[in-house]
This record gives structure tokens, C-alpha cells and sequence, in this order.
């Protein structure tokens, strides 16, 4: 019923809106400082150039994304992540090196590596595709590469000038210590997109 007491047509109520949804590792701030001198460096240097540079504050591991759900489902996309995340132990990563996708051509987006050499973080992706697999989820076909996009080239001017540049300037290696997983929420909005948290899962290694 509407505040007088009537009856709602149906067709006037909004449906709830669906949850874009995404598994990932967040950043010391000392890694995101880092990053962001980098960003700066490249901003400053070619100043004249349209790319879609990301906010540091914004920065993390993207581990598996699943998409559009229905808001409903969150409870058991978060319970998903808690499951893989029990059989997973603390870990060491890096941020090091510079490259671009495509690696030929002309670039559309800047990245910084992160290097895995425990090959834990692997491991974790593949928990959450069994575990979002089980609830109907597609399995990626492409290979996990982790990464952390720091720029999107809106235009091909100066593209290879810009992919030069930070390639050469590469990133030294930054490490930190990875205690949870988290599931969030992409918001797109005019000023871009905004994160929420939905869910955080400490990787115990129990199982």
C-alpha cells in the first residue's frame, strides 16, 4: 500500500538494482604510495595526453570477478569466498615491473605486475573457481594473470609514447604480507566507479 492506505501498482516499484561483484586483495599503503609517485611521474610527463588514470586509494588484486548478481545472492557469494579462503595460509606478494595490454600494438592499459612465487595466490584463484563453479558461475578461460591496472588510454595519441615510458621506468619490487580476502561492490557513477565492502574473509589455512 502507497501512504494513503491504496494499493501499489506493481508496475510503479523499482526492482532492486543488481550488485556488481568482485573478489580481490587490497594494498598496504605503502604499496599504493608507491604507486601513486608512479602514476604522478607519468601524469607529469606527459601531461597533455587523455588517459583514465586509476585513484591509488583504488588499487588492488582483482582475483575473480564475477559480475552482475542478484542481491540476494550475496550471502552465498560471500559464503563461497569464506570457504576457499579456509584453505589458504597468509602469504608474500610483490608488486614489480611495468608492462601493458595488449603487449603489441598500441597500449590501452598500463599495469603493474605482481609476482607470486609461492604460487599461493594461484592457488586461491583456483579454490573460488571450484567454489563459484559449484554455484553455477562460469569457469574463466583465460589464464590468471594478476595485475594492478593503473591507467586506461582513452585515445592512441601518445599511446606508445606513454607505453614507453612506463615500461622504462618498470616498478621495484614492493612486498606485503596478504591476511584476507575481500568481496566487494563496483559502483559506476558519473565520477567513475566506487567500491564497498561486502564481506572480508582472514585466510586461516584450517582446511
Amino acid at each position: 500500500m502507497n501512504k494513503n492506505g491504496s494499493l501499489t501498482d506493481p508496475s510503479s516499484v523499482r526492482p532492486l538494482r543488481s550488485l556488481r561483484v568482485f573478489c580481490a586483495l587490497e594494498l598496504p599503503s605503502q604499496v599504493r604510495e608507491r604507486a601513486a609517485s608512479h602514476i604522478a611521474d607519468l601524469r607529469g610527463s606527459l601531461p597533455q595526453l587523455r588517459v583514465g588514470w586509476e585513484s591509488p586509494e583504488k588499487l588492488h588484486i582483482t582475483v575473480k570477478f564475477l559480475g552482475e548478481i542478484e542481491p540476494g545472492r550475496a550471502a552465498e557469494v560471500s559464503s563461497a569466498a569464506e570457504r576457499a579462503a579456509l584453505g589458504v595460509r597468509p602469504f608474500d606478494l610483490s608488486i614489480e615491473g611495468a608492462g601493458v595490454f595488449p603487449p603489441r600494438g598500441l597500449a590501452r592499459v598500463l599495469w603493474l605486475g605482481v609476482a607470486d612465487t609461492s604460487s599461493t595466490l594461484a592457488r586461491l584463484h583456483s579454490q573460488l573457481e571450484d567454489e563459484y563453479a559449484r554455484l553455477g558461475f562460469p569457469i574463466e578461460d583465460r589464464p590468471f594473470n594478476p595485475h594492478l591496472t593503473i591507467a586506461r588510454l582513452r585515445r592512441p595519441d601518445g599511446a606508445r609514447e606513454l607505453a614507453a615510458l612506463h615500461r622504462e621506468k618498470g616498478f621495484a619490487p614492493a612486498g606485503f604480507r596478504v591476511n584476507s580476502l575481500v568481496v566487494l561492490r563496483s559502483e559506476l557513477g558519473p565520477g567513475g566507479s566506487r567500491y564497498s565492502e561486502l564481506s572480508r574473509h582472514p585466510l586461516t589455512g584450517r582446511i
